[in-house]
C-alpha cells in the first residue's frame, strides 16, 4: 500500500497554466491537492485503483487537481462556472448548458480542459486502460475456438 504525494515540479510541468509560482504558490496547489484527494484516492492499492498504473493516478490526481485551480480561478475572476452554449454582446446576456439529471459528474468535469482530460483517462481506465490492435485492417477482436 503506498501514498502517492504531491509534487509540485511534475504539476506545474504537466499544467504550465499554474507555472507561476507568484501567481499560485505551492500551497495554494497543494491545499487543492488535498481536495483533489477527497474525488479520487491517493492510494494506490484501493479500491478501483488496485492494479491501475502510478502513473495514470498522479496525472488523475494532477488533473483532478488542475480542475479545481480553473474553477477557483473562473469563479474568483466574477466568470460564470458551466458550460457555455451562448452568449449576447449588446445588453450582455450569458447562456449555459444546465446540469443533467443523470450525470452530474461529467457535467462538472466537462467545465473545464483539465476536467475534460480527467474524465477521458478515467474511462479509459475503467475499461481495461489499454487499447491493443494486430495493425491489419481486418482482424476480429474476438476469435471462436475456445
Amino acid at each position: 500500500m503506498a501514498t502517492i504525494y504531491f509534487n509540485a515540479a511534475v504539476f506545474r510541468a504537466t499544467t504550465p497554466a499554474f507555472s507561476n509560482t507568484f501567481t499560485y504558490p505551492d500551497a495554494r496547489i497543494q491545499a487543492q491537492w488535498d481536495l483533489a484527494t477527497a474525488y479520487l484516492s491517493d492510494n494506490t492499492a484501493i479500491g478501483c485503483y488496485n492494479g491501475m498504473p502510478l502513473g495514470q493516478q498522479t496525472s488523475a490526481l494532477n488533473l483532478m487537481t488542475a480542475h479545481l485551480m480553473a474553477l477557483n480561478a473562473a469563479i474568483a475572476a466574477g466568470q460564470p462556472t458551466g458550460v457555455l452554449t451562448g452568449a449576447t454582446i449588446d445588453k450582455v446576456s450569458v447562456q449555459l448548458q444546465p446540469p443533467p439529471d443523470e450525470n452530474q459528474w461529467q457535467w462538472w468535469l466537462n467545465q473545464t480542459p483539465y476536467g475534460q482530460q480527467l474524465l477521458a483517462l478515467l474511462q479509459v481506465a475503467s475499461a481495461g486502460g489499454r487499447f491493443f490492435t494486430s495493425g491489419l485492417p481486418v482482424v476480429p477482436a474476438f476469435r471462436r475456438g475456445w
